[in-house]
């Protein structure tokens, strides 16, 4: 059993380089033998659902339809989620999904086009984790009041909904714990620059708390700048514990029941 579970990370580049048997040996070398691979598009949901046979019991998956993923096209991608909740093995959450206005072309018309699909997408992947009664895995960048809105507006369990890699602050951590959502929080929390997303850890607590690596991004200090990958989990981890200023040991227990918990994962 793992000391903490990775609650999000992406494990595709690693099997495409041919080195995901080192990388989850270092994983589990570091305590971090259970990790949650969380799909962004019909590119990954095969792969993590075989990835979830091959590792049963260590490795979860979700499928979702980013919003970075999201173009002219969306319907008939989204169209193909169901078939994987009818799996044996299927998907532990539906994610990750939401919007991402970050990166939108500088032409407006062009800009509210694909502002359109994402919306159209999101709506239409909550409606469906609605009907499966699933947890829900929100990517939220440059548009969390929006995100928030059309989350209302669907009418899903807020208890089902984290929102990943939060970057926000103590207001928007409220909003989210009031309806009964949750944030999960990255090496970000390490980041010198970063005191606002620390404050937003705290006042959201342990209670609800989930870690993650979102690797192969975001790796934590002191790795900074180099490739993240799940063993780097622990260096999260023990950094959170110091902030709560909480027994390790202790914390690392809640963290990991608060993501079995929430994701109902059979362990």
């Amino acid at each position: 059993m793992s000391l903490i579970i990775d609650s999000h990370c992406h494990l595709e580049e690693f099997y495409k380089k041919g080195i995901l048997p080192q990388v989850l040996k270092r994983a589990k070398n570091a305590g971090v033998e259970e990790m949650i691979v969380i799909g962004t598009s019909m590119k990954d949901w095969d792969l993590y659902a075989q990835l979830s046979n091959d590792y049963g019991g260590n490795v979860y998956y979700s499928v979702g339809l980013h919003p970075e993923n999201v173009d002219e096209h969306w319907e008939a991608h989204i169209q193909q989620l169901g078939s994987y909740f009818a799996l044996e093995n299927r998907p532990i959450a539906l994610g990750e999904i939401g919007l991402d206005f970050y990166r939108l072309p500088e032409d407006a018309s062009q800009a509210n086009k694909i502002k359109e699909w994402q919306e159209a997408t999101f709506r239409y992947q909550l409606h469906l984790a609605m009907q499966l009664g699933c947890p829900v895995i929100i990517h939220s960048r440059n548009a969390f009041q929006e995100c928030v809105k059309i989350i209302d507006e669907s009418h899903i369990d807020w208890n089902k909904v984290v929102f990943h890699c939060f970057v926000e602050g103590i207001d928007e951590i409220r909003e989210l714990n009031k309806r009964g959502g949750r944030a999960s929080f990255t090496g970000i929390i390490t980041y010198k620059n970063a005191p606002k997303v620390r404050e937003a850890a705290l006042v959201q607590g342990v209670g609800k708390l989930m870690l993650e690596t979102d690797c192969p991004y975001l790796a934590p200090e002191p790795f900074r700048g180099k490739e993240n990958e799940p063993a780097y989990m622990f260096q999260i981890a023990e950094y959170a514990a110091t902030l709560f200023n909480c027994n390790r040991d202790k914390f690392l227990k809640r963290v990991r029941d608060n993501t079995v918990a929430f994701f109902d994962l059979p362990v």
